[in-house]
């Protein structure tokens, strides 16, 4: 009986000339844009020069920021004043003022000041950008001293700290490693979770879930019939998503496969199930869709898909804990750049066991079928 049923939805899918191009075309363009616009690195960044002092050294450094990749040289204004101004009217983010002495007070062995002045209206654009010019900075001093070794000497007296970074796991700071795994969790929640529930309530609309509640068919096999086909379609685009960061971005988890994929089984049935309960209690796709969205970006935004969840305030973090996205973007993370292995991942494991045992429990106890 099940087969037929299967049959059945796999029938009136492809009747419907739209949405398969829609299934696989959607995670091609997901994939392709989205880790280029859902991007947290800051560059290109329009900056101001007022230099006060037009020494050798300030005019080096000047050039120094204009060959950064994150940086654009917008102008050289005359004044603080001047170069506050393009900030006003949206030409420059930062303003960056040379005092007057810098090379004087450099060569003496004093403190030589300069002043960052970001704008802040994007705090991350504004405070990123202040720590790329500080670095740059910092680098610059670094090989004046060891062109000037005198007056290295003469600096010497200042106690200094030497400060070696080493990144973990992403050493070049490759945002698209952090960003491509988490996108593949959101198409996997709207293809597993979003489209199961619009078919159900779709056939509510138009009467034939009535002709099948007056069948021997059990609940059990009805909706197991109704979330197969989605399943074949969600690991289908799963694997599609692992060649295109392959491809694309040459990205390859450090881990293995396998457990991509059982920790994969585990949140198609979370999200299968969760979209059949909203299915179930609505009465209309336009219901459906809008209470679908609701939980979707409310998920999507707590799950630390954009944003860590450590960054956010503590009684946000506590809802995270409730949110099965969370533990699936951290698992793809996790095998994507550690290599993590299924002993690694108890917590993750029995989270969404949890909650796949939870929803489909509940999807089936709300399943109304009059026989």
């Amino acid at each position: 009986m099940i087969k037929f049923l299967i049959e059945k939805e796999f029938k009136q899918l492809l009747r419907n000339s739209f949405l398969p191009r829609l299934i696989i075309g959607y995670p091609c363009m997901i994939m392709i844009l989205m880790p280029w616009a859902a991007n947290l690195e800051i560059k290109n960044l329009s900056v101001n020069v007022v230099d006060n002092d037009h020494s050798t050294i300030s005019q080096n450094l000047v050039r120094k920021i204009e060959a950064s990749t994150y940086f654009q040289l917008n102008g050289i204004s005359s004044s603080y004043d001047e170069g506050l101004e393009a900030i006003e009217v949206g030409k420059a983010d930062v303003i960056v003022e040379i005092p007057r002495d810098f090379e004087r007070n450099w060569k003496r062995g004093d403190q030589a000041h300069v002043l960052i002045a970001a704008n802040a209206v994007n705090g991350t654009k504004g405070g990123l950008g202040s720590s790329y010019l500080t670095s740059i900075m910092n680098e610059y001093a670094a090989g004046l001293r060891a062109e000037h070794p005198s007056v290295a000497v003469e600096a010497a007296a200042v106690p200094s700290i030497g400060v070696t970074t080493q990144n973990l796991y992403n050493p070049h700071l490759n945002y698209k490693l952090f960003m491509v795994p988490a996108l593949m969790v959101m198409l996997l929640t709207i293809l597993c979770g979003f489209l199961p529930a619009l078919n159900i309530v779709g056939e509510k609309e138009v009467g034939t879930i009535e002709q099948m509640n007056v069948t021997p068919v059990s609940k059990f096999t009805f909706i197991l019939a109704k979330l197969i086909p989605y399943w074949t379609i969600g690991f289908t685009v799963l694997t599609i998503c692992f060649g295109l960061a392959w491809l694309l971005y040459g990205l390859i988890p450090v881990g293995h496969f396998y457990v991509i994929y059982l920790f994969a089984t585990l949140f198609v049935l979370v999200m299968s199930g969760f979209g059949l309960v909203i299915s179930n209690h609505s009465g209309t796709m336009q219901q459906a869709m809008f209470v679908m969205f609701f939980f979707l970006i409310i998920l999507m935004l707590m799950s630390g898909l954009f944003t860590p969840v450590r960054s956010m305030p503590g009684w946000a973090r506590i809802i995270t804990l409730f949110n099965p996205l969370r533990y699936f973007v951290e698992m793809m993370r996790m095998v994507y750049l550690k290599g993590s292995n299924l002993s690694d991942m108890l917590l993750q494991l029995g989270a969404l066991s949890a909650f796949a045992a939870f929803f489909n429990i509940w999807a089936v106890r709300s399943y109304r079928k009059n026989s």
